[in-house]
């Protein structure tokens, strides 16, 4: 994995409300973009990667697009599918399946508003769960309810997450929330679901993302500045036959599996993109990778510590979930697209981490409180 595939190409799609484009367009719009970045055509794409965003399904979309791959991948679970994907395309890559692999996101949840689904009706937990009116945002607070339970974790320390956001996305022009806030302007917004407040939630935004994985011959011909695909994992967590426990997600899996393949440890790691659908996912997620010490979250969060140029780790330096973007409910692209950006040194300058050399992007897609699938992604610059 350490020398198999290099991210070449890596486009977000500027729009956050796409009132007069199709999906289908900000597809292709985003695809053109990675091309442009990468400095590939069309052509040359052989490998297509999508998950549960793509209208109409995988091969819908190739046909649409005019792709001709000899290699493709529909891998859906959630939010986290775009990080799994990278590491899918780079094993693709390793075994000779594909040279140029492309990897797309696209959607328009904010002007198609409508309610989020909650799994399948057929599936097998259904029964169970809709009686008690489940709503999304209700399995992240049981989580948080129950870290603060277990672990003294307090509202005010949850909070930090979403300031450093904004300390972040007052420099990113197509941020949907660029003014800063304050731990009291997040405890003072209206509680959505006790103890998450509104500003503890992440934005709705229409957009997308693509990112291109080549060979690593392919991609030293491109004049780009070279992120190698260093490590990777995947995992998921579930009910676990009813013995539940909320205080940890599927990264105390994901996260072990890629730091012992690319080598390193998270000491080692200088930027951080890490999923944010809520505050607690955040604070959850940076225990569970061994940030800090399981119940040690809010105070790792706490008094900036997430904030670029001050705190100890930088997080989300483009404003992430919580006030950047979170297109087609699926923010594990632009956590990609991010750790890329830190790494060739072409994030904001009032962000930029000086020297980064070594970044993680991780994620997790579906319900925190309920069953999700997390990947991590372990990202170098050579």
């Amino acid at each position: 994995m350490t020398t198999s595939a290099y991210i070449a190409g890596a486009f977000e799609h500027p729009t956050r409300k796409a009132t007069d484009l199709a999906v289908g367009r900000l597809y292709a719009e985003c695809i053109a973009g990675a091309l442009a970045d990468a400095g590939l055509e069309h052509k040359d794409i052989d490998g297509f990667f999508c998950a549960g965003d793509a209208p109409g399904g995988l091969l819908t979309m190739v046909d649409y697009l005019g792709l001709k791959p000899r290699h493709l991948d529909s891998t859906d679970f959630g939010g986290s599918s775009y990080i799994a994907l990278v590491s899918h395309a780079a094993q693709a890559i390793a075994a000779g399946k594909c040279d140029i692999a492309l990897i797309t996101l696209a959607g328009r949840p904010r002007t198609e508003a409508g309610p989020m689904p909650f799994g399948a009706p057929s599936a097998p937990p259904r029964p169970w769960e809709p009686p008690v009116n489940t709503r999304l945002v209700d399995l992240y607070a049981m989580c948080a309810q129950r870290h603060m339970y277990e672990f003294g974790t307090t509202s005010e320390q949850l909070a930090w997450v979403k300031v450093a956001a904004s300390h972040h996305a007052q420099h990113n022009p197509n941020a949907m929330l660029r003014q800063l806030v304050t731990v009291e302007d997040v405890l003072q917004s209206p509680m959505v679901s006790d103890p998450l407040h509104r500003l503890d939630c992440c934005v709705v935004s229409d957009g997308g993302g693509a990112v291109i994985v080549t060979r690593p011959e392919i991609a030293k011909k491109l004049g780009r500045p070279l992120v190698r695909v260093k490590g990777a994992g995947e995992a998921m967590k579930g009910q676990n036959g009813g013995d539940v426990d909320l205080t940890y997600s599927g990264g105390v899996a994901s996260g072990p599996i890629a730091f012992d393949q690319a080598g390193v440890r998270p000491s080692d790691i200088q930027y951080a993109s890490i999923y944010d659908s809520f505050t607690i996912t955040v604070l959850m997620q940076l225990e569970d990778l061994g940030f800090c010490e399981k119940g040690q979250g809010g105070r790792f969060v706490a008094d900036g510590n997430l904030i670029s140029g001050v705190g100890k780790l930088p997080v989300n330096t483009d404003g992430g979930g919580l006030c950047n973007n979170h297109p087609a409910n699926r923010g594990g692209m632009t956590k990609v697209i991010e750790a890329v950006r830190q790494l060739r040194g072409e994030a904001h300058p009032a962000v930029q981490v000086k020297d980064c050399a070594l970044a993680l992007a991780h994620g997790t897609g579906g319900w925190l409180g309920s069953r999700h699938g997390s990947a991590t992604l372990i990202l170098e610059r050579e």
